[in-house]
């Protein structure tokens, strides 16, 4: 994990961000005047994958919104490949290669799936390699390839989960956030996604995964940290944490 920058006074100011890394340092997030975040701070190394465990309130989401700048935040400063994103608005987060997938999937049901699909690549110039983009998330997800031109709002929940992921992919992210992308999905399709998530972190794709399942997100991430209360409880290396003995009680009911 990289230092924070600080000022004269001892204040965090930016967190120094190396080519390809996101970090994070002293996030913080109010609902009125109830605490979600408390000072959460992390770093995710070019092309590795962290991911975010926690029971339901803990705060999980409330952070990736927050990074997102869906949600205000109370406090923190956001960095990615060099550049400080503390400032930066959610429309713009595309345009500095961040892909987003949602809790819930938000899917344009009322679009086909192709049309939801080049939606992610709004902040792309129109070209051939966007088509090649399109063609790479078809070959991801054959089965959307199939759907192309079937209204979004008609497919199954995993279909859906997987157009969004598709989505995000289509302004060819250097980084990818996802929430809770196993929601709502059967065991069957759990493991699809865990195959494609696998596959990501094989091509290098820097990922941050905010997940419930603390078993997929054990499998598909490097490292990993736990949130109590909006706070970080413990970090350590996904295989470790798997092996720790309140974890296996607490977040896999072993």
């Amino acid at each position: 994990m990289s230092a924070d920058a600080v000022d004269k006074a001892g204040t965090v100011v930016a967190p120094l961000a190396g080519p390809g890394e996101f970090a994070v340092a002293d996030l913080s997030v109010y609902y009125g005047g109830v605490c979600a975040v408390q000072s959460v701070g992390f770093t995710v190394g070019a092309g590795q994958s962290l991911g975010m465990i926690g029971t339901n309130g803990a705060g999980k989401s409330s952070t990736l919104r927050a990074l997102m700048g869906l949600v205000p935040r109370r406090s923190g400063t956001i960095a990615f490949d060099g550049k400080d994103l503390t400032d930066a608005r959610a429309r713009d987060m595309v345009r500095h290669r961040i892909g987003y997938v949602p809790e819930g999937r938000q899917v344009f049901g009322g679009l086909s799936v192709e049309k939801n699909l080049l939606l992610g690549a709004y902040a792309r110039p129109w070209k051939g390699e966007t088509r090649d983009t399109l063609a790479e998330v078809y070959e991801l997800f054959p089965v959307l390839g199939e759907m192309s031109g079937r209204l979004a709002g008609a497919l199954s929940g995993g279909q859906q989960q997987m157009l969004s992921i598709g989505r995000a992919l289509m302004c060819r992210p250097r980084l990818l956030l996802l929430d809770e992308p196993s929601m709502g999905l059967s065991p069957r399709l759990v493991d699809a996604i865990l195959a494609v998530l696998l596959e990501l972190r094989r091509k290098g794709l820097t990922m941050l995964l905010v997940e419930q399942n603390a078993k997929l997100t054990f499998e598909a991430t490097n490292h990993c940290i736990v949130l109590e209360n909006g706070t970080v409880a413990m970090t350590g290396a996904a295989d470790e944490l798997r092996k720790d003995v309140r974890v296996r009680q607490v977040y896999l009911g072993l």
